[in-house]
């Protein structure tokens, strides 16, 4: 690595600091406002706000970075060029895209990040988040909006209503099918304790046995079932899409597969996870043609074009995944194009300028 690539690195490094210093702190401002719309009810005092802020901010700066890249990287090369650096690197006899390679090196750092905050940071610290929240408003999880979270295995199907925490649920509903997917059994418990993987004691528990032209009624104070899903899966049931880790995700879509059950949004917010790195080093290819397109051009300028490219970027990855599910497409495809065009139009650009 030459001395003038390590120096560039080095101002891009900077001038995604500088970007993530000014969009998470402004966004960030804008979640403290939204939580203080609750701030009064039940137990949600201004610290409450400000916690869930702060344990948020892992998931705020993941879907943030493709626009840190963006923004950053022309703030670093912009700076570049009003100082005529860039024209002097040119002398030197390095290319656009020389320049390319040094902001994709940066961006695999970015990529690196990303991961480890997709994988291991945001979902624990989301998953708090949301706990705390629901416990400071003294609410609980409605889960499916009035509907309830269903699933299923070969003979039963579930059905939890509400969920208080990752080892207590509400309103849950046991179906029991016979061998020729018949109801033979019905169970309504007020709610349950998940003592462990293998064991949940269900409360208030009111059911119907149903046997050739025999029903037999149950009512019972409390009673052990054995369940068929394990408290993570429960916890990754009522929890939203985006806030579970890949891993999580991958775990949840062969569940659902091999239950025989409706993954296309749990199989799209996985795809979507990796799409969105390919955004972001698309973005950091993508804003090299801003300075190189017109040098004599202020910073101001290009850092406007650059806001209006990712705005139009953010929403053609929203229509574009919207449009996949209702025209049930290729889940991989709908999420990985936008960054694989936005990778061929960057590199088009980057050609003409050269």
């Amino acid at each position: 690595m030459g001395t003038i690539e390590t120096y560039l690195m080095r101002r891009i490094s900077v001038g995604l600091l500088i970007a993530a210093a000014i969009l998470l702190p402004l966004f960030s401002f804008f979640d403290l406002i939204d939580q203080m719309e609750d701030v009064g009810q039940a137990f949600y005092r201004m610290q409450d706000a400000f916690y869930i802020v702060l344990l948020l901010l892992p998931r705020r700066l993941i879907q943030l970075l493709p626009f840190i890249a963006l923004i950053g990287n022309v703030i670093a090369l912009g700076r570049l060029a009003l100082n005529s650096e860039i024209i002097a690197m040119r002398a030197a006899g390095l290319t656009p895209a020389s320049i390319s390679l040094a902001s994709f090196k940066v961006g695999l750092c970015l990529l690196l990040l990303m991961g480890v905050l997709e994988q291991v940071v945001a979902p624990e610290m989301q998953s708090k988040a949301i706990a705390h929240r629901l416990e400071a408003l003294n609410q609980s999880a409605e889960l499916g909006e009035d509907l309830g979270i269903w699933t299923r295995d070969e003979n039963q199907v579930l059905r939890l209503g509400e969920a208080i925490h990752a080892s207590h649920v509400q309103d849950v509903e046991i179906f029991t099918l016979d061998d020729q997917g018949l109801l033979s059994g019905y169970i309504h418990a007020q709610h349950a304790e998940i003592i462990s993987n293998s064991l949940w004691r269900l409360h208030d528990v009111n059911g119907k046995e149903f046997a050739g032209e025999r029903i037999d009624t149950i009512s019972l104070e409390r009673m052990a079932w054995r369940p068929f899903l394990s408290s993570e899966e429960v916890s990754t049931l009522t929890r939203p899409a985006e806030s579970l880790s890949p891993s999580e995700l991958y775990h949840h879509i062969r569940y659902l597969k091999e239950t025989g059950q409706q993954h296309d949004e749990i199989s799209l917010a996985y795809w979507r996870k990796f799409g969105a790195g390919l955004i972001m080093l698309a973005m950091l290819l993508l804003s090299v043609p801003f300075v190189f397109g017109s040098i004599q051009t202020g910073i101001g300028y290009r850092l406007v074009l650059a806001g209006i490219t990712g705005i139009c970027v953010y929403l053609l990855d929203q229509i574009m995944s919207n449009a996949g599910l209702l025209l049930d497409l290729n889940h991989a495809l709908v999420a990985l194009t936008p960054g694989l065009a936005l990778m061929f139009i960057g590199s088009l650009w980057l050609q003409k300028v050269s």
